[in-house]
């Protein structure tokens, strides 16, 4: 049975931590409980030199996440919602901010606070019959995990105006044609393992070069190209004085696989 004080199982393989959402019977919905065991991993997961990236996914085959645990907000007031709100953005914003690669590995269904989840992740990749939506709008509320934020910024305006204004859901290969998700694990195969095999060049690759390139991608959306190029210069600089850049030479001058030590 999940511990519902901590219901996340934590998993790591080699250079990826593994976190499954551990609330089966409720569709894995999230919990405050739930919500501060990713603000918790998140931290220990930046401060472990031995993460190279994080695979996000749900137990079982129905759901990634459903969205928020209703059962939990019956009885609570205006308010209470309003500090579980912005529990969404104090536990998940480490998460967004994160210098290593975060990758969903949608299990089923992700809806509402679930699709949000998953696109405060890097990449999403879909099961076949998984299905992906933001159903706020028909139930009197708007998305509010930063979800009129971030799908924009991932479908573009119209496509995210006609989801978010009509409820509207998807399905795995229409989601991938979108480009709300990356891949869609072909049927038969299981997501999580198809997830972990295909960012096998992140979990072997240049930490830095990484985080330096998210870096400067997230910074795009906030700024003008012009400066936009200008930070991507700084964040260059960081990995042309690095090791990794140099062992990446010499590995490719010896003819071998560069083994990257992150530093």
């Amino acid at each position: 049975m999940a511990d519902e004080s901590f219901p996340v199982e934590v998993e790591q393989r080699g250079h990826v931590a593994i976190w499954t959402i551990d609330r089966e019977a409720r569709m894995n919905s999230l919990s405050r409980p739930l919500l501060y065991a990713f603000g918790k991993l998140t931290r220990e997961a930046l401060d472990n030199p031995s993460v190279r990236a994080i695979v996000i996914t749900g137990r079982g085959q129905k759901a990634f996440c459903a969205g928020a645990d209703l059962k939990e907000r019956q009885g609570m007031s205006e308010n209470d919602i309003r500090v579980q709100v912005e529990l969404y953005r104090s536990q998940l914003g480490p998460l967004d901010r994160s210098p290593k690669p975060v990758i969903a590995a949608l299990n089923g269904v992700a809806l509402g606070g679930g699709l949000e989840l998953a696109l405060v992740c890097d990449m999403r990749v879909a099961a076949e019959h998984a299905v992906l939506g933001l159903p706020e709008t028909t139930l009197g509320i708007i998305p509010g995990a930063g979800g009129t934020q971030r799908l924009p910024r991932i479908v573009g305006e119209a496509r995210a105006k006609e989801m978010i204004l009509l409820g509207r859901r998807m399905g795995a290969h229409e989601a991938l044609a979108w480009g709300l998700v990356n891949r869609v694990t072909e049927k038969g195969k299981d997501v999580l393992e198809d997830t972990l095999e295909w960012i096998k060049p992140i979990a072997e690759g240049a930490p830095l070069a990484q985080a330096s390139a998210l870096e400067a991608i997230d910074r795009s959306f906030d700024t003008t190209l012009e400066l936009g190029m200008e930070l991507e210069k700084v964040s260059y600089d960081k990995v042309l004085v690095s090791e990794d850049r140099r062992e990446a030479l010499a590995a490719f001058a010896e003819k071998r696989a560069p083994k990257f030590a992150g530093k």
